[in-house]
């Protein structure tokens, strides 16, 4: 550095100008020769140096020191880095960026970002360096703040250079896989040596299209651990644009799904073993939108119809003309209003199958609603009910064989009839007259519980041996239990000797207990003994007899509603209540009434001696219209009160004894007495004939051809002696 005569500096060819603006900015300016050598130092950066007022860097004066000279200025981690990077720009000519640490005049360093631009002449000559340092140690600091909650986060991140480079990868992913950064930075972004190779064929193109368009990329691949195993990562990328729109930096992170993965893949596995299922399922299995148009059907159903999955999705295909022609219109009727009433349901149809065979199916459709209740899907099997048509059929005439059988076999009563319910009724005596079950017959009153009761039995592997019947109603309740279960000798008044009851009676075979609901609480107990352990006790005894009977009852109360009001025993219901039979009443069966009507009168015609060829027609439409409270037995009792006062061969029945309104009291009594003289009459005439025998083959009841119980009632009701009978008519 030289001086003139007068101790002035001499400056450089510099603009005096532009030398105070250089030392008005915020930032270290300087230049350097073409060689690297510093030549130039603003006030900022000569001030944080601690360079003398007179030093000749404040000057612009060029010693021709190279820039080598001024390495000891920066932090001794540095050196080397700053030097490659400053060296191979010299040699290049372009210009320089690096951050580095500059010793300040105290002795501390701080991060600077050092930029050196070379200036040319109009020939391309490179005239100097300006450059200029920015003072980044906040800037590093919060980077490195930055870093470290980079470095700790559970993620998988990392940043990649504009060409695709990667530049960075975080802690987690340095551990992840074992290596230091300098070793995987240089394999770039796909680290093709960690991600699986069956992965690497597909995630690779599809990054670098990204990259090439400048678009977000999503994709997954497996990564090897440090331990060698490989599990699945989900990678994400996003571009970092400047003002101009340019990428600067891709952000990336990745994230571990590998419990997702072996999730999904369990989730694919019993996907593929329920389509499995589906298929081998026998029955027809369907999946519809909401609108009803067809999404899945399962290989049964393809291979009923001989169809393929596409062809069955076609929305041209009118599946509907599958259906027999008998049951298109149902089956249309009921698909669609159910399906706009969004309500499960079922119905039954005639489907034609690929070989031109048509088979019954059930058909069941239920709806799969959200959480707002609209329906998502709707789901639909298809069961194949040719089988149980068949059997119904064949049950059909065997229960037609059975009534056969029961009217040949002589009963109280005739099973008597074809209608639908009654069909239902022998339907469920076939099924259970084999077994031992108890039955709970209910039904309204005269609708002929005993009779169904008996035709169990007849049906049974019991009917070799005893139905014993019982009338829980007609029983004083003091005499039920002995009646029951007999008594010993002394039990009470009365009892001179041992009494067998009717268990007992029935034994091996059937008891049947009518009216049940009457019971006593304490038989009530008693039953309920029988029906669990199988054994009970006499009346007056203290020694358990075991009992091998079937067990039917039947009422036309109703039993649920007494156990609410406390006179039935909850638990004693639900051991009668096994097999429960509903016998309907005659009003909802008319369509017997034809058959019922012709039966009753050949038979008590055929006892009065009466030959009655015809029924009037308004007898039978009145018949048909009357609602017939007392059931059957009202029926019966009509014709045969009819029978006894018909004086010709029509039948024919005062509308009056069916009126639904009340008759006036005085036809009321002449009516009545007229037809008890003439009931007494003949009761009296069927006495006189059996000598006062009432039943048995020559009884008065056999003779009128009415149950011995019911002659029994008439009797006492006519107030007949039937003593006089016998003491007239000796045997």
């Amino acid at each position: 550095m030289g001086d003139s005569a007068d101790n002035t500096p001499r400056y450089p060819p510099l603009r005096a100008a532009l030398q105070a603006a250089l030392n008005l900015i915020p930032a270290f300016a300087w230049y350097s020769n073409a060689s690297g050598g510093l030549t130039f130092l603003n006030k900022r950066g000569s001030d944080y140096l601690g360079l003398p007022k007179d030093h000749h860097l404040r000057f612009g004066i060029d010693t021709g020191a190279e820039w080598d000279s001024q390495i000891p200025l920066l932090h001794p981690d540095d050196h080397q880095e700053v030097r490659r990077v400053w060296s191979a720009c010299l040699r290049a000519g372009r210009a320089f960026e690096v951050s580095l640490r500059v010793r300040n005049a105290e002795g501390g360093y701080r991060w600077h970002l050092s930029r050196a631009e070379p200036v040319r002449a109009s020939d391309g000559t490179l005239l100097y360096w300006i450059g200029v340092n920015l003072d980044i140690e906040e800037l590093r600091a919060s980077e490195s703040k930055y870093r470290h909650l980079v470095d700790t986060t559970p993620a998988f991140v990392h940043t990649v250079l504009p060409n695709g480079e990667v530049d960075f990868y975080n802690r987690r992913w340095l551990e992840y896989v074992g290596l230091p950064l300098t070793d995987i930075v240089e394999w770039g972004w796909t680290m093709s040596s960690m991600i699986h190779p069956e992965d690497v064929e597909t995630i690779l193109p599809k990054w670098r299209a990204a990259l090439e368009a400048g678009e977000p990329f999503i994709g997954e691949s497996r990564v090897r651990r440090a331990d060698g195993e490989y599990r699945w990562f989900l990678h994400r990328e996003e571009p970092l644009r400047n003002e101009a729109g340019e990428i600067v930096k891709w952000y990336g992170s990745s994230i571990e799904i590998e419990e997702r993965k072996v999730a999904e893949e369990q989730i694919r596995e019993q996907e593929i073993e329920l389509r499995q299922i589906l298929d081998l399922t026998p029955q027809h299995i369907g999946v519809f939108a909401p609108d009803g148009s067809r999404l899945y059907a399962n290989h049964t159903l393809l291979e009923y119809f001989g169809i393929t999955l596409e062809q069955w999705r076609e929305p041209s295909r009118v599946h509907y003309s599958l259906a027999h022609p008998d049951d298109r219109e149902h089956f249309l009727a009921e698909r669609n209003k159910r399906f706009l009433e969004g309500k499960p349901h079922e119905f039954e149809a005639r489907l034609l199958r690929h070989d031109g065979e048509f088979r019954w199916f059930l058909f069941r459709l239920t709806p799969l609603k959200d959480e707002g209740g609209h329906i998502t899907r709707w789901y639909g099997t298809g069961t194949d009910i040719q089988d149980r048509k068949r059997a119904e059929e064949e049950i059909r005439k065997e229960n037609i064989a059975l009534r056969e059988e029961i009217i040949k076999a002589s009963m109280f009563e005739e099973i008597v009839g074809n209608s639908p319910a009654l069909q239902q009724v022998l339907v469920r005596v076939t099924k259970v007259a084999p077994t031992d079950s108890t039955v709970l017959i209910t039904g309204e009153t005269g609708t002929g519980k005993e009779l169904i009761a008996r035709a169990i039995h007849k049906a049974s592997k019991r009917s070799e041996r005893a139905f014993v019947s019982v009338n829980c109603a007609a029983i004083p309740t003091s005499l039920i239990p002995s009646e029951l279960f007999g008594h010993e000798k002394g039990a009470f008044t009365g009892a001179t000797g041992r009494r067998l009851g009717r268990f007992e009676l029935a034994e091996g075979g059937t008891i049947f207990l009518d009216e049940v609901g009457e019971l006593p609480a304490e038989t009530q107990v008693a039953l309920l003994r029988v029906l669990q352990e199988r054994e009970f006790e006499r009346v007056g005894g203290n020694r358990s007899i075991k009992t091998n009977v079937r067990v039917i009852v039947a009422t036309n109360r109703d039993l649920e509603a007494a156990i609410a009001a406390g006179t039935f025993r909850e638990d004693l219901f639900y051991r009668l209540n096994v097999f429960p039979i509903e016998i309907p009443p005659l009003r909802e069966r008319r369509e017997d009434i034809p058959i019922l009507v012709r039966y009753f009168i050949d038979r008590y015609a055929r006892k009065a001696g009466r030959n009655i060829g015809r029924v009037n027609k308004e007898t039978l439409d009145l018949f048909q219209l009357y609602p017939w409270p007392g059931n059957i037995r009202e029926l019966q009792n009509v014709i045969e009160r009819s029978i006894i006062v018909s004086e010709n061969e029509t039948f024919s029945v005062d509308e009056s004894w069916l009126s639904r309104q009340p008759m006036p009291k005085s036809n009321q009594f002449e009516l009545r007495e007229r037809l008890n003289a003439e009931e007494r009459e003949a009761i009296e005439a069927a006495l006189t004939e059996s000598r006062g025998r009432v039943f048995g083959p020559t009884g008065a009841a056999a003779k009128l051809g009415i149950a011995r119980s019911t002659l029994e009632s008439r009797i006492r009701s006519l107030k007949i002696d039937k003593n006089r009978f016998k003491i007239s008519n000796p045997s």
